[in-house]
């Protein structure tokens, strides 16, 4: 597994993960109304690579194929944490997310969990801030709002000395 950053050259194959992974792994705890209106499939490109390009942006890799990538802001939001269905439990969320926490020296992470991805975060110290119900396409999804504190930290960004 390589764990880089993100390129535009990603993008399209990210969306692809993103709504595979959705429909695949979060279905045990999603209906599949929620499934659609939380992944219909119809990413907007442009918007994303805006976003993933405004963001410290990593992306893992088995060979060629993108087998996850995540996403954190300046104020250490975690926005987006995906593996790709057929690479679940394979460390691959685990080093994604240590490069992304390593990156910014702030005083807590912040991430909007869903509920398959709440024991992951609950297993590296993050915890339950609130739950709540996200309203997306005229549809509810219950997910939590999630915090790690970080004790004997400056807020000084390091994401410009990230290590590959």
């Amino acid at each position: 597994m390589v764990v880089r950053k993100y390129t535009a050259a990603d993008c399209r194959e990210m969306a692809e993960l993103f709504y595979q992974t959705v429909h695949g792994v979060n279905a045990r705890d999603y209906t599949e109304e929620q499934l659609n209106a939380w992944a219909d499939g119809n990413v907007d490109l442009a918007r994303w690579h805006e976003s993933f390009a405004g963001h410290f942006t990593l992306v893992a890799t088995d060979g060629e194929r993108i087998t996850g990538f995540g996403d954190m802001d300046g104020t250490g939001y975690l926005d987006r944490l995906y593996v790709h269905k057929d690479y679940q439990s394979q460390g691959i969320a685990t080093a994604i997310c240590d490069r992304l926490e390593e990156a910014f020296a702030v005083g807590k992470f912040i991430t909007h969990a869903s509920i398959t991805a709440k024991p992951f975060f609950e297993n590296r110290g993050y915890q339950v801030a609130r739950k709540q119900q996200v309203l997306r396409k005229g549809i509810f999804l219950e997910n939590y709002v999630m915090e790690k504190e970080c004790r004997g930290i400056s807020s000084m960004p390091r994401a410009g000395k990230s290590r590959k």
